[in-house]
Parts: structure tokens; sequence; C-alpha cells
């Protein structure tokens, strides 16, 4: 178990859904605030940011090493698409405040040091580590010296990569962590999803697990929560129509809105996987079958296999009692056909 913001991520509470505004602002703040209030509207756990500086990310250079040459960014320099998708510095505390104002947790992505502190000083309830950034273990060691709860995505990551950065995060950390399954593939196929990771890295790592979706709908999501994922990641825009560098990955209010109402459904249906049966399934064991006369018999008078029937309701001896009665019990006072058998008329 962990808690952001003094709400507990577990399995024991629905699940925590963040909407990843990232580079869904398309550089706009008016869009930026309206994307939390919706997200709020939603119902939605939280908003979540990412925390960066083009400069600070990588080199502003025209060299091959750095031209995106295929994929959904292809033909940008990398410079220039952090300089187009960052999420301005001087807009943050304005988008911090707002969201406190709504009642919504938010909080965001470093990618760097100077980021940590900056959001640190913001009173941000949680670091999320991208995925990219898993490898950075010295970023992860300076975001878990905060002292707060550590979310890390593990896209592209192998086994030795997480085995590595979870333990820099419990070395450096407050023990609170949460790994996200994460195809990094923009979108993700659904048919890659592999949600029953998810299982595997919380036994492997004692610790709360959730999912980073980039898939179109909202199916793996609800199949991850019954594969034990605490907590839903999501890219979110307010109109797809804005067109922006994650808009063609991200859902939409309407759809942000039945993710929330449907991994809570998922969750409630996972139930505690022990053998206690629903207050509302008892109420129908009496349509179930049970031993009926079908035959009128007299006091004194043996029950033969003709007068008993297993049939439905189910206020009779259960039918697994049958060869117990049949030519072995005698009714203690007339019965009739229609009557329940009973212990109590047997001898």
């Amino acid at each position: 178990m962990i808690e952001v913001n003094n709400r507990e991520i577990s399995l024991n509470r629905e699940p925590f859904i963040i909407a990843e505004i990232s580079a869904n602002h398309c550089g706009s703040l008016d869009i930026a605030l309206k994307s939390i209030a919706s997200a709020k509207e939603c119902g939605v756990d939280a908003v979540k940011l990412q925390t960066y500086k083009a400069g600070s990310m990588t080199l502003n250079s025209d060299k091959q090493d750095f031209l995106i040459k295929d994929g959904l960014w292809k033909g940008y320099k990398l410079y220039d698409l952090y300089e187009e998708a960052c999420t301005p510095y001087e807009w943050h505390k304005k988008l911090f405040n707002y969201a406190d104002d709504l009642g919504i947790t938010i909080f965001s992505s470093p990618f760097d040091n100077e980021a940590v502190d900056f959001l640190d000083d913001l009173n941000a309830p949680a670091f999320k580590i991208a995925s990219f950034e898993i490898v950075d273990l010295e970023l992860i060691k300076y975001s878990a010296s905060k002292g707060k709860p550590l979310l890390i995505s593990t896209g592209m990551a192998s086994e030795e990569e997480i085995d590595e950065a979870v333990k820099v995060a419990k070395d450096y950390g407050n023990g609170q962590i949460l790994l996200f399954h994460c195809i990094s593939s923009y979108p993700a196929p659904t048919k890659d999803a592999n949600v029953g990771l998810i299982k595997t890295l919380r036994d492997k790592y004692k610790v709360e697990v959730g999912l980073s979706d980039h898939t179109l709908t909202n199916t793996t999501a609800i199949s991850a929560v019954c594969m034990g994922a605490s907590a839903i990641e999501k890219h979110f825009i307010i109109d797809k129509n804005i067109q922006g560098p994650d808009s063609s990955f991200s859902i939409e209010p309407k759809q942000l809105k039945d993710l929330k109402i449907s991994t809570n459904e998922a969750w409630l249906s996972v139930g505690t996987g022990n053998f206690d049966r629903s207050q509302n399934e008892i109420k129908n064991k009496v349509f179930r079958r049970s031993l009926y006369f079908v035959k009128n018999i007299k006091s004194g008078e043996i029950v033969t296999a003709d007068a008993v029937r297993s049939i439905r309701p189910g206020f009779g001896i259960a039918p697994k009692y049958l060869n117990e009665i049949v030519n072995k019990k005698r009714v203690k006072k007339d019965v009739y056909i229609g009557d329940r058998v009973e212990w109590e008329l047997l001898n």
C-alpha cells in the first residue's frame, strides 16, 4: 500500500486513476487549466504533468543522432519536439493551485534534479519516473531521497533494469513504490499489452503495481485491474481536434469518465477470491432442487423410489440424501403430493 495526497493506493481500494496531460495543453495555459477541470468532472483521482526544459532533455543539435527518423514524431529534431511539448515552469504554480482549489491531486514527472527540486518546492505529493528514465538511476536516487512516493514506469525495461531501479528506490526512498507496467509504443496495440506481467511484478517486487496504458481503448485497463493493477494512468486530451504531439494516443472526456466507472466495476467484480457467497446470491437458494413427495403415503409406510423426486424449489432435504431415504426411511405421519421431504417427518 502507498499513499498519494492521503489517498490509499492498494488492492483494498478502487483503482487510482491518473489523467496524464503531458503535451496535450498544446502550448496553451488555458487548455491546461481546462484539462484539469475536465479531469475533475470525469471523476478521476489525479492529473499528471511532465516537468522539463528542452535543454535539460537533449542538445539543440542537427546531427543525425538527434533527428527522429520514424514513428509518431518522425521528422522532428529532439530539441524541437521537447520545446513544443514541455509544460513551462512558470505555469506550474498556477496549475498546482488550480488543482488544489478543485480538490484533485496533481503531481508530475521530473526529468532532472532541477525539476525534482522545483516540484518538491511546489509540495508535489509524489514523483513519477517515466519509462525512458528508468535507466537514469541517479534521477531515481535523487527523486527517492525527497521521501515521497515514487511511481516508476517500466516500458522497454528488462528485468535487470527493473531490479536496479527498484533497489535504488528502496535504498534511498521511503519505501512507497508503485511500478507501472507499460508498453512504450504510441499507440500500443492491445495484443502487445501483456497485462499478465502485472501479477509477476507484484509477486516479485512486493510493491503496488499499476498500468500506464497507451492503447486506444479502455479494455486493457479493465483487464489490468483484474490482474491486480491498483492504479491506471492514461493520456488525456479535452478534444482531439486540438492536435498536439500526444493527441493521437490520448482519450477524451467521455472515455476518461468511462475509464473511471469501468475500472471501478472491474475492481468490484474481482472480489476476495474466497468461497464466501454473495448475499444477493443466497436468497436464490430457494430455486435450487430439493426432495419433495410426489405420492401420497400413509403414516408408517416406507418411502419408495416412486414417492420422492428431486425438483425445484429448494425448501426440502438436499438431493444428495436421496439414497439415504429411499427404501430406508418411513414416514411418521400421512404425507401428500407437494409436501417437502424433511428429516423430522422420517424415522
